[in-house]
């Protein structure tokens, strides 16, 4: 596989739940009361056991009741799935080598000695599903915790002696495709040299050796901590998952407290307190506070407390200090109208400061930063202003327990969408724009229903089971709730259900799909309780999210492999090689059945090559265009070397051209300030994954800054930096101009003047509009 699959897949739900998502490690985050997402290029977070560090030399075993639920997801997944594999020495050599590239994907930690020791493994993963014995993937885990124990305590060791930055050496980037460490030498040559890099970041950053030495320690000692915290759970999913991902890219398996996070992901609601939580050190702080809710309206509150200890109602404290993220936010939720205490260390006092008590009662929290927003971007066409309303959607949500009891107020993103569509008709919107990027997918459903708020009525989407047997998904609601001229921004990360809801507005002719090309990921999955084979109530096994069938477009096509194609193209800011279908060596292939019986809403052709070509001219004039173009450029300039110099000369040059750079670019947009006056009118408005390992020293990938320019590297991870600047830092990239939403916003600017400029052009291209609305 091509990918480091992480394994919190990105959504799941009941079972006669269709569901279309992006990739694994594109979930969506649990923001009310759940652990803080790390920041892009961030080191993974893992989650681990809660009460207390667990020795490095503890060897751990899987459990009577996982060793049972693996061999029950074998059989849902060797007769079920819509691509069944047999689960033999075949499958077992794919198990295999799945397990080490989750465990060790930059091939840090084994040797090649211990690939060899492994290699008779190769064809017993099978054996250990169907025996009921996985003492050889928890054997696999167990020497990886030494090994990466050993590297880490190493790392540690070399910070006592000051590397030679006068060498001439340099520091590969990125190892998955190098081979493994032919010896123990060559192995701790590599981690001299991470560490090196590690050291010569913060020095160009201004950091003193001292401090140089103190923030490093501690890096690598907080890295021991957190794989220390893993537990059979832990284990169990990561091997489960290399099984699932071995057979397709898109079914996982997800240990019971993974399912109870996808619930709440796709409810967009959880019963706590309303505060995301954050582990820094051994504590665990409070990052965000929800406005309205228990943590808010306490008033005893604030970002940057540190929480020691959680009791229920009137019951004693348990202390949290050490605990990992999940198992704190475990004890805080809870059921609605119960009561939380929590033990709470102010954040601007020190370890040593009183303690302070905070009594709430737990509500129902909802996730507003994964719902639908709006906005209105106004932009200068000639004499004419044209008003945009942008929808941005972050994922296709649907509170499925709430449908089916009847609840009329369940929350979905196709209400919420209706809503802000009549908020826009009064705001007297010209176009409307639905920014699905990184937009991963959610519930098929709400992809159709979505679809027919632009549409009258007719298929949306074909489904194909394993069988052959195609199924014509369509909107039956008649009537559109708008009617005129609208657009779909996309990006590699739109996936899935967002594919779906692009395609048909493309195929139907109805708008504009503007961006990058999509994600490639056409397929369905379905989420299998395991818990239905457990002998007992209290023993849980899991769920598996499972592709049971493939969709096309109505056009007969599909989005498998090659997504969807935009029709106005936007810079592509994504690696395709390692992100998208098309990175994933077992995804299924593109194929086309015969269309289906649907008739076209418009046509957009003639209005494409003209809007192109005015695209075109005006980037091209586009100071903040340029910077991206320069940016891609020197992204694909480090793909392409995947190294960097170790020599401080060197660095100090490239790092001092950097910030010549960055100081060029603020002192050119500063004098082309004022000039703009497409900005927003209103802008619109994490967690920790379970088995997941870290990569505490595995450099980010360079990514395509789209808000303004890369910020300087200091050199620290993200729970190195102190949390308000942190906080300030997210903050001020958030509320940056985003140029490609500005942009997709010209071209629908321009669209509504060409259509009002020319009544038979607007004929041809929106027939089902009585006519263009009056205006300039």
């Amino acid at each position: 596989m091509k990918k480091h699959h992480l394994f919190m897949a990105a959504m799941a739900f009941a079972m006669s739940a269709h569901v279309v998502t992006a990739q694994p490690e594109k979930a969506a985050a649990v923001a009310a009361l759940a652990p803080a997402k790390a920041p892009a290029g961030a080191p993974g977070v893992t989650a681990a056991a809660g009460a207390g560090s667990v020795a490095a030399s503890l060897q751990l075993k899987p459990l009577a009741e996982q060793t049972q639920a693996a061999l029950w997801a074998s059989r849902v997944l060797g007769r079920y799935h819509y691509k069944a594999m047999p689960l033999d020495d075949a499958m077992s050599q794919k198990i295999f080598d799945n397990f080490f590239e989750t465990l060790d994907n930059q091939k840090l930690y084994f040797t090649q000695a211990d690939m060899d020791g492994f290699a008779p493994m190769r064809t017993r993963m099978d054996d250990a599903i169907n025996n009921e014995n996985l003492s050889v993937p928890f054997a696999i885990y167990n020497l990886y915790q030494q090994r990466f124990t050993e590297r880490m305590n190493y790392a540690r060791q070399l910070l006592k002696t000051r590397p030679d930055f006068s060498l001439d050496e340099s520091f590969e980037l990125d190892r998955e495709k190098s081979p493994w460490a032919k010896s123990e030498d060559e192995v701790r040559d590599l981690w001299r040299k991470r560490v090196k890099n590690d050291w010569l970041r913060l020095k160009l950053a201004g950091k003193e050796e001292k401090a140089i030495r103190e923030t490093l320690d501690k890096r690598y000692e907080n890295n021991i901590t957190r794989i220390r915290k893993l537990n059979n759970e832990d284990v169990f999913q990561m091997f489960m998952d290399s099984y699932a991902t071995a057979i397709e890219p898109h079914t996982n398996y997800l240990g019971p407290r993974s399912a109870d996070n996808f619930d709440i992901a796709m409810r967009l609601s959880l019963e706590g307190i309303g505060a995301v939580l954050q582990t820094r050190d051994e504590y665990t702080i409070i990052r965000e506070i929800v406005p309205g809710s228990p943590a808010a309206l306490s008033g005893k509150l604030k970002v940057g407390d540190r929480i020691v200890g959680v009791a229920q109602g009137n019951g004693p404290f348990t202390d949290v200090l050490g605990w990992r993220i999940d198992d704190v936010v475990q004890l805080v939720r809870g059921k609605k109208d119960s009561t939380v205490r929590l033990d709470v260390v102010p954040g601007d006092a020190g370890p040593d400061a009183k303690h302070v008590t905070v009594t709430m009662v737990r509500k129902k929290i909802s996730m507003e930063e994964q719902a639908a927003k709006k906005s209105v971007i106004e932009v200068q066409d000639g004499a004419a202003k044209r008003r945009v309303g942008v929808i941005s959607l972050p994922t296709f949500y649907l509170d499925f327990e709430a449908r089916r009891r009847g609840d009329k107020d369940f929350r979905s993103a196709t209400r919420d969408v209706a809503r802000i569509l009549g908020e826009l008709k009064k705001e007297k919107v010209d176009n409307v724009l639905i920014d699905l990027r990184n937009n991963g997918g959610g519930s098929l459903t709400e992809a159709i229903e979505l679809t027919g708020l632009f549409i009258d009525k007719g298929p949306v989407v074909q489904q194909r089971d394993a069988q052959g047997r195609i199924e014509v998904e369509a909107d039956q609601q008649p009537g559109l709730a708008w009617d005129g001229p609208m657009g779909v921004l996309i990006n590699r990360g739109s996936a899935s259900a967002s594919e779906i809801f692009a395609a048909a507005i493309q195929d139907y002719g109805r708008g504009l799909v503007i961006g990058e090309p999509s994600f490639g990921k056409g397929t369905v999955q379905t989420l299998v309780d395991l818990d239905r084979f457990s002998p007992a109530e209290k023993v849980r096994y899991g769920e598996l999210k499972m592709t049971i069938a493939q969709f096309f477009r109505i056009n007969g096509g599909t989005t498998q492999l090659r997504g969807v194609t935009p029709d106005i193209k936007l810079p592509v800011l994504s690696d395709v090689d390692s992100f998208g279908e098309s990175s994933y060596d077992n995804a299924l292939p593109w194929v086309a059945i015969k269309p289906a019986n649907y008739v076209p809403a418009g046509d957009l052709k003639e209005l494409i090559g003209p809007l192109q070509q005015r695209h075109q001219a005006r980037i091209a004039k586009d100071k903040e265009f340029q910077f991206l173009q320069e940016d891609i450029a020197e992204v694909l300039r480090i793909r392409k070397e995947n190294s960097v110099s170790l020599n401080e000369a060197v660095r100090r040059k490239e790092f001092d051209a950097q910030d010549a750079r960055a100081r060029m670019r603020e002192a050119r947009l500063a004098g082309a300030s004022g000039t703009s006056s497409d900005e927003p009118v209103a802008g619109p408005a994490s967690k920790e994954a379970r088995g997941k390992v870290p990569e505490p020293t595995k450099p980010a990938k360079a990514v395509t800054a789209v808000r303004g320019a890369p910020r300087q590297d200091d050199g620290l991870q993200f729970d190195e930096r102190d949390l308000q600047s942190e906080l300030a830092a997210e903050k001020a990239a958030k509320d940056a101009k985003d140029i490609l939403l500005q942009e997709a916003a010209h071209v629908l600017a321009d669209e509504v003047g060409m259509l009002r400029t020319d009544s038979r052009m607007a004929s041809r291209a929106m027939p089902y509009m009585a006519s263009p609305r009056a205006g300039n």
